[in-house]
């Protein structure tokens, strides 16, 4: 279900991914436990048909990521997060994205940030600086809507990428943040060979 220019929105492929996430970890049962935490009538999107490239609102993708968080870690949702960012690297960059993985060369993924961020999002951007042979630092500038659940998201899909080409001992750091009064999202990202 679109929605209009004025919210924020994400694409319906991250809904998919949330919900096989679910359906990996506890089948229908796990599914139907998360979406009980939801009003009807998310539940009533979340159990229609989804379509991958359809916009959806990101305050959505952000309760069904509380719940989920709620359901699968809540002692300690960040975990939850990390995880389903994880998820999410995992799904796409094995499906509809695995033009971006090139074995060996973590760079190749993450100088394509701009455009992988304009798969999911409608408003803002994604920058890349390589910062060394193994290094890289991302910025997200202009977004309309910035939780730290949503970075923490951000930061497990980039550790799974980064890994997926190649990259061993993975660790992305943000070290700003929006939603705790930075001016944008930085994530320093390194990785070993």
């Amino acid at each position: 279900m679109a929605t209009d220019s004025a919210a924020a929105r994400i694409k319906g492929s991250v809904l998919i991914t949330r919900l096989n996430l679910l359906m990996k970890q506890g089948g229908t049962g796990r599914v139907q436990q998360v979406l009980q935490r939801l009003s009807p009538a998310d539940r009533k999107v979340l159990e229609g048909v989804i379509m991958p490239i359809g916009w959806y609102p990101l305050d959505l993708n952000l309760r069904l990521d509380a719940a989920i968080a709620d359901a699968l870690s809540p002692r300690d949702r960040s975990k939850a997060f990390v995880e389903m960012g994880r998820a999410s690297a995992e799904e796409n960059l094995n499906g509809p994205h695995h033009v971006f993985i090139r074995k060996g060369d973590p760079h190749f993924l993450l100088s394509h940030a701009p455009e992988i961020y304009r798969l999911y999002y409608a408003v803002g951007s994604r920058t890349y600086e390589k910062a060394g042979p193994r290094s890289a630092v991302l910025r997200t500038l202009g977004a309309e809507s910035v939780t730290e659940a949503d970075c923490l998201t951000i930061v497990g899909w980039y550790e799974r990428a980064i890994e997926m080409s190649g990259g061993r001992e993975v660790r992305v750091e943000q070290k700003k943040c929006r939603a705790r009064g930075g001016v944008y999202c930085e994530y320093h990202c390194s990785w070993e060979f």
